[in-house]
């Protein structure tokens, strides 16, 4: 696609590349590819890089796989040319896999409805606002679901084309094509995205997707027997692994993820707090209020205070200190 991410593009087809031949010859010995677009048209990649297709469309009876690279979300727009040939593959049986954000283009021209669909937990609420009646899939590294396979991005593509590799010629050859490129293993499809700022870190891919799942549940917090459920494992078990991880309770460190995003809201944006209280799915502002005071110390009104006094302060620092500079130079 138009503004397609280049190091999805790139990894997926080095793997491919390193696992066709032996050493790094690159002869499409093994397995091959193509790269295509209408007409052979060159395509502009996200960070300007452009890329000459190796051919046009062709009968996608010739692959056992065809792919969509995305990039910008809203970058591209899908041609219909595009459309009639993903679901002329689809037709014909024809895995679909869509990388980094072409997910979207495949839900967008219809190719995946009742199936699930994996997207990066950057895009999981623009994913939500434009496919409503969808659900995605945020807290792992790819989806496989039947002949429709998603990825995320980022280095997770290369996990996939691993994962596609072993299937098709064995461990051996995803392994090696790895260890060329300094990767020290294959992360499987039921492992976790790395969790977004806002999360604490775990080297538990359990607690690592459970903390994902809350932070995508934050105005709607969802109950942890249903997380645990979701994970599949007992709730004593997350209870146990998030005490020996965390040294916290799953309920806790919900709780303090909702919290730091209030936290956030209050240092920037003018939403008040029986607003923020709803959107992170408090019963009320006091309840709110009481949380905030228990974990910070500070009631939500005196935080903010406190927030915009040592923003304004910095920003008068750093004004005199650009004035004592001008009058350094000059």
């Amino acid at each position: 696609m138009h503004n397609f991410t280049l190091t999805a593009f790139a990894t997926f087809v080095d793997v491919l590349r390193l696992a066709a031949d032996d050493g790094d010859q690159s002869r499409q010995i093994r397995c091959s590819w193509e790269v295509m677009s209408p007409h052979r048209n060159i395509t502009r990649s996200s960070c300007g890089v452009e890329v000459q297709a190796t051919s046009d469309l062709i009968d996608p009876k010739a692959f056992d796989y065809v792919v969509v690279v995305g990039g910008l979300l809203h970058g591209s727009a899908e041609s219909e040319e595009v459309s009639d040939y993903l679901h002329a593959a689809a037709a014909a049986g024809v895995a679909l896999i869509g990388v980094c954000t072409g997910s979207f283009v495949m839900c967008r021209v219809g190719l995946m409805e009742g199936r699930k669909c994996c997207v990066s937990w950057y895009h999981y609420l623009d994913f939500l606002e434009e496919f409503p009646d969808l659900t995605p899939i945020a807290d792992r590294l790819y989806v496989i679901d039947g002949d429709r396979i998603t990825c995320s991005g980022g280095t997770g593509v290369a996990d996939l084309a691993a994962r596609l590799i072993t299937e098709r010629l064995g461990l051996a050859a995803a392994s090696k094509a790895l260890q060329i490129l300094l990767v020290d293993h294959i992360r499987s499809d039921q492992s976790a995205q790395p969790a977004p700022a806002l999360s604490a870190e775990s080297d538990d891919i359990r607690v690592s997707r459970a903390l994902l799942l809350m932070e995508q549940s934050l105005a709607e917090p969802r109950t942890i027997p249903s997380i645990a459920a979701e994970l599949g494992v007992g709730l004593r078990s997350l209870e146990r692994i998030f005490h020996e991880r965390l040294g916290s309770t799953p309920q806790a460190s919900y709780l303090a993820l909702r919290l730091r995003h209030a936290q956030w809201m209050l240092r920037n944006s003018d939403a008040s707090g029986a607003m923020i209280a709803a959107e992170l799915g408090f019963s009320d502002s006091s309840h709110f209020g009481r949380s905030f005071k228990v974990q910070f110390g500070l009631t939500p009104r005196r935080f903010r205070l406190v927030a915009r006094d040592t923003a304004a302060s910095s920003r008068d620092h750093e004004k005199r200190a650009a004035a004592n500079l001008d009058r350094r130079v000059f």
